[in-house]
């Protein structure tokens, strides 16, 4: 019998990534050398440990986390690590451009290769958004986009508003959930509103998405202090990021059981929740100087999270036309929001002895934190309305949610 579902894409996604390798290689060839500085490799030795940590996180542990869906796992994981890969490539040559760029070359080492994994986590949160509902084109034409204005946005907070350069890249949560956010929005469709079969979950799919969030949780206080220079400052945030993301583990599970009608426990909740002490934190985990801090923002952000996934959800979504297939917005989006709001407040009650520079920095911060929100909703606006455009082929409704129709199945029944 043969398959309903035809080949896709054959000739022009093949072309389109070789063709991004190949002029990835050329702009290496001609404008990249790798650093031999020993200083700078002696850096390189002792940044190595947490460098794996965040490569963890950002290949295995997003990629998991999206596999919910019970017949969109192949897709989940592999175009997460498509993405992923062209993507870190992308944003070192971007990042290098823009920060790095000398005397006519740009040199590599780990630094830069870190801070461009750090970036693609904006790509994999917007997907999440927008997860089953677009081709894996559609997606790469995202990732190009968005790594360049998110590094678009960095530049302008670290060059301009002198935001430190490890602050500057915490605002990927929020970023990342408000570009796929106005993504979605441009690809809505009205039946959406209604979950449809394909865009459950099942135990199996469940069970690797909560693997994907133990590894993020396990290295998410590598993530939050990987960049920051100061040795006691990198052990505060440490700290800080352990005790948060535990309180929000057990107000997930607490609020999780509180929220359900009968009162047990909902494992997109646990899957979600969990993480948004981690994301909150991010801003401030170097600056917080008390546990019982940390653990009350770890505490709140969590509590956020699952009140959204369980009021908010099923209400603001379809009244705003966002279709959010990860809750993005409640995992991501709400909790960095929240973590950028603290840091402000943190930073007024510091400087509360030096009114000069307590104003100066609170309207630095809050400005960076509004660029973060406005770049990402406005590139993620016309990034959407560009993969609505036919070329790109994508993937019709009664397609969503599916990985038959991009994969090769040794079977072809349905409802795997």
């Amino acid at each position: 019998m043969a398959s309903q579902y035809p080949p896709s894409l054959q000739i022009r996604l093949p072309v389109l990534i070789l063709f991004l390798e190949t002029t990835f290689i050329l702009i290496f060839c001609f404008c990249f050398s790798y650093d031999r500085d020993p200083q700078n490799l002696q850096k390189d030795l002792t940044v190595y440990p947490a460098f794996q940590d965040v490569n963890v996180m950002v290949i295995l542990g997003f990629s998991f986390l999206l596999v919910f869906l019970k017949r969109y796992g192949f897709s989940s994981t592999g175009f997460s690590l498509c993405l992923a890969a062209l993507g870190v490539q992308w944003a070192v040559i971007v990042n290098g451009l823009l920060f790095h760029f000398s005397d006519g070359a740009v040199k590599i080492n780990l630094q830069s290769i870190l801070e461009a994994l750090m970036t693609v986590t904006t790509v994999l949160i917007s997907a999440g958004a927008i997860l089953g509902k677009v081709n894996l084109m559609q997606l790469i034409w995202m990732a190009m986009v968005e790594v360049t204005v998110f590094a678009v946005n960095r530049w302008v907070a670290v060059d301009i508003l002198q935001v430190k350069s490890h602050v500057s890249l915490m605002h990927v949560h929020l970023f990342g959930a408000y570009f796929g956010i106005m993504v979605s929005w441009k690809l809505y469709h009205s039946s959406l509103n209604s979950r449809v079969e394909k865009e459950r979950s099942k135990p199996i799919s469940d069970i690797f998405t909560m693997l994907g969030t133990l590894f993020l949780w396990t290295f998410w206080p590598s993530f939050n202090s990987v960049l920051i220079t100061d040795a006691k400052e990198k052990w505060v945030a440490v700290y800080n990021t352990y005790f948060a993301v535990a309180a929000s583990a057990i107000i997930a599970s607490s609020l999780s059981v509180a929220t359900n009608r009968n009162g047990k426990l909902s494992m997109a909740h646990i899957q979600n929740a969990t993480l948004a002490g981690g994301v909150a934190l991010g801003f401030s985990a170097s600056i917080i100087q008390y546990p019982w801090i940390a653990m009350t923002l770890g505490l709140t952000a969590g509590a956020f999270s699952v009140l959204g996934f369980a009021i908010l959800k099923e209400r603001l979504d379809p009244a705003l036309r966002i279709h959010d297939t990860c809750g993005v917005h409640y995992t991501f989006g709400l909790p960095s929001f929240l973590g950028g709001i603290v840091y402000i407040i943190l930073i007024i009650m510091n400087s509360l002895e030096n009114l000069t520079v307590l104003g100066y920095e609170a309207l630095i911060e809050s400005g960076a934190l509004s660029l973060s929100m406005a770049l990402g909703m406005i590139g993620g606006l016309i990034t959407g309305g560009l993969l609505t455009c036919k070329f790109w082929k994508a993937p019709p409704i009664t397609k969503y949610f599916d990985d038959q129709a991009y994969w090769e199945f040794p079977h072809l029944a349905v409802g795997y």
